[in-house]
């Protein structure tokens, strides 16, 4: 009797003491989402730092309702990565960094790519136009730089064009520069896309 006694709580003690395979299983899954979380952030940063992003124009606009007016601010907004990536956004807000941080994410919403040259050029003649705002971009020799002015320059540096010539012509307005600009950089295409969609040989464009 005293050693069937004295061997029932060491069988308790045995069981209490090692852990179920069920509480390992959880465990390893919640490592394994921690580490799968922790890859997501790191990429999510990694590709946040690929974007820069540039404040063109900030300006207090008013909306008349019932009771007087409404106050707000108005962000223009240029967002690329310098590697033939870029956009145009507007935000409004009640305050400033809320109103830019809506420019950056409509501007990450509108994005055009550019084909660029091996001097960081653009390949043809381009003119864009907004409104009443007209933009001549033409390519330009390597060494040249970005002669440009207004927001057009800043679209075009954040485009990663280094050698350009751009002459803004019409209306003087940010915003409509801008999306001129956008507009000419979209109508942008390369001697091998225009061949291929003509069907003809790219010896007979350069001829």
């Amino acid at each position: 009797m005293t050693d069937s006694k004295n061997q029932s709580p060491n069988k308790k003690n045995s069981g209490s003491s090692d852990t179920p395979p069920a509480a390992d299983g959880r465990q390893e899954n919640r490592r394994n989402r921690g580490e799968k979380r922790g890859r997501r952030d790191r990429r999510g940063q990694e590709r946040d730092s690929e974007w820069q992003e540039r404040v063109v124009q900030i300006r207090r606009v008013s909306k008349t309702v019932k009771g007087g007016k409404k106050m707000s601010f108005r962000a223009i907004v240029v967002v690329g990565n310098e590697k033939g990536q870029v956009g145009v956004g507007v935000g409004k807000a009640g305050d400033v960094i809320g109103a830019v941080r809506k420019g950056v994410a409509d501007g990450k919403k509108h994005l055009v790519r550019v084909p660029l040259t091996r001097n960081s050029s653009i390949p043809t003649l381009s003119n864009g136009r907004d409104g009443a705002a007209s933009v001549l971009i033409r390519p330009a020799a390597p060494g040249t730089g970005v002669i440009a002015g207004g927001s057009i320059r800043t679209v075009l540096e954040l485009a990663g064009i280094k050698n350009v010539l751009a002459k803004r012509l019409g209306s003087k307005t940010p915003l409509n520069n801008a999306r001129a600009a956008m507009v000419a950089l979209s109508e942008l295409r390369t001697h091998k896309a225009t061949a291929k969609e003509r069907g003809i040989s790219l010896e007979q464009i350069y001829s």
